[in-house]
């Protein structure tokens, strides 16, 4: 079975939970064929990959969102006819979208996007659009965002798609769209695992953003929202990590009975024996931060927490570890504001690093993120014995409490973007050293029980066996044993 695997802003470019995953994922059953299908804003990051691609990835194929009409100037323009055009203007209207003709459409004729973005078909369907809904905007205002929305997806639309037999997205969205065009071209199978929900995450970055303003916000989270729900029409089978995110992917209109839960998983064994603190570390209480630095970990927040609990406990120093490549900009905030505080001796900025030297060294572990799905740092974490303090995204709460266990805190819940409460929480969590320990055993037997890689493979075995034997395809996987715990 040829398995190609569909990502969005994240693998092979980016370091990051999800791309963690994904080369996890395929590593996990090396007798498979993957090929990788990865969308990027633009391309600059042509070809600059994070990670060393497993033997069993075949092809790695780039789209970019942000890119350019290559079209060759001096041919035809392209008139749709009637069906065409109808179809156009079911996507645009978001009345029951005939996505199958727009893939032929596409995919079977040679378009120019600047012709058909500037021309008379796509002037009419967003006239209709403007005079049924947005009349009260500025016409020309109207006109040009819509081009700018429907831009990256008919790039999408247009993308030449690698041929496999099952196409398994990691998220809605773009991706989403790919996959269910392969379905219809190639009458493969999809399979679409969400880490975080995508639309709720495109609406969050929205809602903040400075660069679109009041119902144009509405008009992009609704395009984000039509994608997802094509995309949870065409699959059989959409996963989530946690219970709460299914139901939000229900809520947002995937078939309940096409949804399934299947949490996260570490390698458990590869945080065992790590170097533990080291001379200079005994006098100190560490508290380490695994992340990107990017604004939806919410870096300064953590930084500006860290300032009030210092002052409190001298003890505490803070290691951020993690790349800080992604976004020059922020993190270069998130430098200069630790300096304005005073913190420079009392900060240190590792950048990438292997996590086993150094998270054997911390007492904690802290995550302040605005978004998180079901971060493998809280997971890591608990391998090696150390509590975590986390904001309420996600699945961070279930993690720290416990959702099916009587196991016990493994660390403390604040509300995102609350300094006081978190720097409230690093103090008390540096001053009670028994309850710190306790709750990093407490950590460690949840992990052990629900959340090694095993767990995680075994349920994937299952589900691309099935996929296979639903095709008649050979699946040559050997099947999966768990370890009994020490």
């Amino acid at each position: 079975m040829r398995v190609c695997i569909v990502a969005e802003g994240c693998y092979p470019f980016v370091v990051g939970g999800v791309s963690s995953w994904i080369h996890s994922m395929i590593r996990l059953f090396p007798k498979t064929e993957f090929v990788i299908l990865a969308i990027a804003a633009n391309r600059s990051l042509r070809g600059k990959y994070a990670y060393e691609l497993p033997e069993n990835v075949s092809e790695v194929y780039e789209l970019y969102l942000q890119d350019v009409d290559w079209s060759k100037k001096h041919r035809r323009r392209h008139r749709l006819n009637k069906e065409q055009y109808r179809a156009l203007r079911s996507l645009i209207l978001d009345q029951d979208v005939q996505w199958n003709i727009l893939f032929d459409l596409f995919q079977k004729n040679d378009i120019s996007l600047n012709d058909l973005l500037m021309g008379e078909d796509f002037l009419l369907a967003v006239t209709d659009c403007y005079n049924l809904k947005y009349s009260q905007l500025v016409f020309s205002d109207f006109l040009w965002t819509m081009r700018s929305i429907y831009l990256p997806l008919f790039i999408t639309l247009q993308m030449e798609l690698p041929k496999a037999d099952l196409y398994h997205c990691v998220a809605t969205g773009y991706a989403g769209v790919l996959g269910s065009m392969a379905k219809h071209i190639y009458g493969s199978r999809l399979l679409v695992s969400e880490h975080g929900i995508y639309t709720r995450e495109r609406e969050e970055e929205l809602i903040k953003a400075k660069w679109v303003n009041g119902i144009y916000k509405n008009i992009w989270i609704d395009q984000f929202r039509k994608m997802s729900k094509l995309a949870y029409q065409e699959s059989s089978l959409v996963t989530s990590l946690f219970e709460q995110a299914r139901q939000l992917q229900i809520e947002l209109g995937c078939p309940p009975e096409k949804t399934a839960v299947t949490p996260n998983g570490i390698r458990v064994e590869n945080l065992q024996n790590i170097a533990k603190k080291q001379p200079e570390d005994e006098v100190k209480i560490n508290i380490g931060a695994v992340l990107r630095v990017t604004p939806i970990k919410d870096v300064k927040t953590m930084i500006q927490a860290f300032a009030f609990a210092k002052a409190k406990e001298p003890r505490l120093k803070l290691w951020i570890m993690g790349p800080w490549d992604e976004d020059e900009e922020y993190a270069k905030e998130c430098f200069e504001l630790s300096e304005t505080l005073g913190l420079s001796e009392d900060i240190e900025f590792t950048g990438r690093i292997n996590i086993k030297d150094y998270l054997g060294r911390m007492d904690m572990t802290i995550l302040t993120s605005v978004s998180e799905g079901q971060p493998l740092t809280i997971l890591e974490s608990y391998a090696a014995h150390k509590p975590v303090i986390a904001t309420d995204v996600g699945n961070c709460h279930g993690l720290i409490y416990g959702e099916s266990d009587d196991f016990g805190p493994a660390g403390m819940i604040t509300h995102i973007m609350n300094v006081e409460e978190i720097a409230k929480a690093m103090v008390e969590m540096a001053q009670k050293k028994e309850m710190r320990l306790a709750m990093g055993e407490n950590g460690y037997r949840r992990v052990m029980a629900k959340y090694r890689v095993e767990y995680m493979q075994k349920t994937y075995w299952e589900i691309y066996r099935d996929f296979a034997n639903n095709m008649k395809l050979e699946w040559t996987e050997p099947p999966v044993v768990i370890p009994k715990e020490e």
